[in-house]
Protein backbone atom coordinates (compact mmCIF):
# COMPACT_ATOMS: atom_id res chain seq x y z
CA UNK A 1 0.00 0.00 0.00
CA UNK A 2 1.32 3.37 -0.99
CA UNK A 3 0.10 5.63 1.78
CA UNK A 4 -1.46 5.66 5.20
CA UNK A 5 -4.74 6.87 3.64
CA UNK A 6 -4.89 3.76 1.45
CA UNK A 7 -4.27 1.44 4.39
CA UNK A 8 -7.57 -0.04 5.66
CA UNK A 9 -5.92 -0.76 9.03
CA UNK A 10 -5.14 2.93 9.47
CA UNK A 11 -8.70 3.77 8.44
CA UNK A 12 -10.11 1.34 11.04
CA UNK A 13 -8.00 2.98 13.72
CA UNK A 14 -8.95 6.49 12.61
CA UNK A 15 -12.61 5.56 12.56
CA UNK A 16 -12.40 3.87 15.95
CA UNK A 17 -10.90 7.10 17.31
CA UNK A 18 -13.66 9.12 15.64
CA UNK A 19 -16.36 6.89 17.10
CA UNK A 20 -14.79 7.04 20.55
CA UNK A 21 -14.78 10.84 20.37
CA UNK A 22 -18.39 10.98 19.16
CA UNK A 23 -19.52 8.59 21.91
CA UNK A 24 -17.13 10.11 24.49
CA UNK A 25 -15.62 6.73 25.35
CA UNK A 26 -12.23 5.82 26.77
CA UNK A 27 -10.10 2.86 25.68
CA UNK A 28 -11.17 1.02 28.85
CA UNK A 29 -14.85 1.63 28.10
CA UNK A 30 -14.45 0.39 24.51
CA UNK A 31 -12.62 -2.69 25.76
CA UNK A 32 -15.37 -3.39 28.28
CA UNK A 33 -18.22 -2.88 25.80
CA UNK A 34 -16.61 -5.00 23.10
CA UNK A 35 -15.07 -7.69 25.29
CA UNK A 36 -11.65 -6.98 23.81
CA UNK A 37 -8.39 -6.53 25.65
CA UNK A 38 -7.47 -2.86 26.11
CA UNK A 39 -4.09 -3.54 24.41
CA UNK A 40 -6.00 -4.71 21.33
CA UNK A 41 -8.05 -1.51 21.30
CA UNK A 42 -4.91 0.63 21.72
CA UNK A 43 -3.17 -1.30 18.94
CA UNK A 44 -6.05 -0.65 16.54
CA UNK A 45 -6.04 3.02 17.45
CA UNK A 46 -2.32 3.47 16.83
CA UNK A 47 -2.24 1.18 13.77
CA UNK A 48 0.08 -1.46 15.25
CA UNK A 49 -2.63 -4.11 15.60
CA UNK A 50 -4.14 -5.62 12.46
CA UNK A 51 -7.84 -6.02 13.35
CA UNK A 52 -9.50 -9.15 12.04
CA UNK A 53 -13.11 -9.02 10.86
CA UNK A 54 -14.19 -10.80 14.03
CA UNK A 55 -12.54 -8.03 16.08
CA UNK A 56 -14.20 -5.30 14.00
CA UNK A 57 -17.51 -7.13 14.49
CA UNK A 58 -17.04 -7.14 18.25
CA UNK A 59 -16.19 -3.45 18.23
CA UNK A 60 -19.21 -2.63 16.09
CA UNK A 61 -21.51 -4.62 18.35
CA UNK A 62 -20.03 -3.07 21.49
CA UNK A 63 -20.32 0.46 20.12
CA UNK A 64 -23.71 -0.26 18.53
CA UNK A 65 -22.64 0.87 15.05
CA UNK A 66 -22.55 -0.89 11.67
CA UNK A 67 -19.23 -2.57 10.84
CA UNK A 68 -18.82 -0.38 7.76
CA UNK A 69 -18.22 2.57 10.11
CA UNK A 70 -14.68 1.23 10.56
CA UNK A 71 -13.89 1.25 6.85
CA UNK A 72 -15.37 4.57 5.73
CA UNK A 73 -13.21 7.05 3.91
CA UNK A 74 -13.01 10.24 5.98
CA UNK A 75 -13.99 12.25 2.87
CA UNK A 76 -17.23 10.27 2.71
CA UNK A 77 -17.94 11.30 6.27
CA UNK A 78 -17.72 14.97 5.28
CA UNK A 79 -20.45 14.43 2.69
CA UNK A 80 -22.55 12.52 5.22
CA UNK A 81 -22.22 15.32 7.79
CA UNK A 82 -23.02 17.96 5.16
CA UNK A 83 -26.11 16.04 4.04
CA UNK A 84 -27.30 15.60 7.63
CA UNK A 85 -26.66 19.26 8.44
CA UNK A 86 -28.58 20.46 5.38
CA UNK A 87 -31.57 18.18 6.04
CA UNK A 88 -32.13 18.44 9.82
CA UNK A 89 -35.88 17.80 9.49
CA UNK A 90 -35.14 14.17 8.58
CA UNK A 91 -34.27 13.35 12.21
CA UNK A 92 -37.62 14.77 13.35
CA UNK A 93 -39.45 12.63 10.79
CA UNK A 94 -37.53 9.52 11.89
CA UNK A 95 -38.49 10.16 15.52
CA UNK A 96 -42.15 10.83 14.72
CA UNK A 97 -42.60 7.90 12.27
CA UNK A 98 -40.32 5.08 13.53
CA UNK A 99 -42.39 2.38 11.80
CA UNK A 100 -41.44 3.79 8.38
CA UNK A 101 -37.75 3.37 9.21
CA UNK A 102 -37.79 -0.16 10.64
CA UNK A 103 -34.82 -2.23 9.42
CA UNK A 104 -33.14 0.73 7.72
CA UNK A 105 -29.37 0.62 7.29
CA UNK A 106 -26.87 3.42 7.59
CA UNK A 107 -26.76 3.53 3.79
CA UNK A 108 -30.55 4.01 3.66
CA UNK A 109 -30.36 6.96 6.05
CA UNK A 110 -27.42 8.39 4.10
CA UNK A 111 -29.46 8.18 0.90
CA UNK A 112 -32.45 9.90 2.49
CA UNK A 113 -30.30 12.68 3.96
CA UNK A 114 -28.65 13.25 0.58
CA UNK A 115 -31.95 14.03 -1.15
CA UNK A 116 -33.18 17.53 -1.83
CA UNK A 117 -36.67 18.93 -1.90
CA UNK A 118 -37.99 21.52 -4.29
CA UNK A 119 -35.74 24.53 -3.87
CA UNK A 120 -33.51 23.07 -1.16
CA UNK A 121 -33.65 20.91 1.96
CA UNK A 122 -36.40 18.36 2.47
CA UNK A 123 -39.58 19.35 4.27
CA UNK A 124 -41.13 16.92 6.77
CA UNK A 125 -43.67 15.88 4.12
CA UNK A 126 -40.92 15.49 1.51
CA UNK A 127 -38.73 13.40 3.83
CA UNK A 128 -41.63 11.11 4.70
CA UNK A 129 -42.65 10.75 1.04
CA UNK A 130 -39.04 9.98 0.05
CA UNK A 131 -38.74 7.38 2.84
CA UNK A 132 -41.98 5.70 1.80
CA UNK A 133 -40.81 5.65 -1.83
CA UNK A 134 -37.50 4.11 -0.77
CA UNK A 135 -39.40 1.42 1.16
CA UNK A 136 -41.64 0.73 -1.86
CA UNK A 137 -38.56 0.46 -4.09
CA UNK A 138 -36.93 -1.96 -1.63
CA UNK A 139 -40.05 -4.14 -1.57
CA UNK A 140 -40.16 -4.13 -5.38
CA UNK A 141 -36.48 -5.11 -5.54
CA UNK A 142 -37.13 -7.99 -3.14
CA UNK A 143 -40.05 -9.23 -5.27
CA UNK A 144 -37.95 -8.94 -8.42
CA UNK A 145 -35.15 -10.93 -6.77
CA UNK A 146 -37.60 -13.71 -5.93
CA UNK A 147 -38.97 -13.72 -9.47
CA UNK A 148 -35.47 -13.84 -10.96
CA UNK A 149 -34.81 -16.99 -8.92
CA UNK A 150 -38.04 -18.64 -10.08
CA UNK A 151 -38.97 -20.62 -13.17
CA UNK A 152 -40.12 -17.29 -14.67
CA UNK A 153 -36.64 -15.75 -14.60
CA UNK A 154 -36.25 -15.62 -18.40
CA UNK A 155 -39.65 -13.96 -18.85
CA UNK A 156 -38.96 -11.40 -16.11
CA UNK A 157 -35.47 -10.67 -17.47
CA UNK A 158 -36.95 -10.14 -20.95
CA UNK A 159 -39.61 -7.76 -19.64
CA UNK A 160 -37.07 -5.77 -17.63
CA UNK A 161 -34.76 -5.59 -20.65
CA UNK A 162 -37.56 -4.32 -22.93
CA UNK A 163 -38.67 -1.70 -20.42
CA UNK A 164 -35.10 -0.61 -19.80
CA UNK A 165 -34.42 -0.14 -23.51
CA UNK A 166 -37.66 1.84 -23.85
CA UNK A 167 -36.79 4.17 -20.97
CA UNK A 168 -33.18 4.65 -22.05
CA UNK A 169 -34.23 5.32 -25.66
CA UNK A 170 -36.79 7.98 -24.66
CA UNK A 171 -35.61 11.58 -25.14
Amino acid sequence: MDSKADNPLHRAGENLGRLMAELTLTVDQVAERSGLDRRTVRGILDGTNRPQLRTIGRLAKGLEVPTDEFFLDPAQLLYRRFDRDTNPVVEEVVESHPQVFADWTTADFDELHSRFGTGGPLTAEGALAAARQMNANRELHEKLSVLLESSQAEVIAGIVELLYEKVVAEP
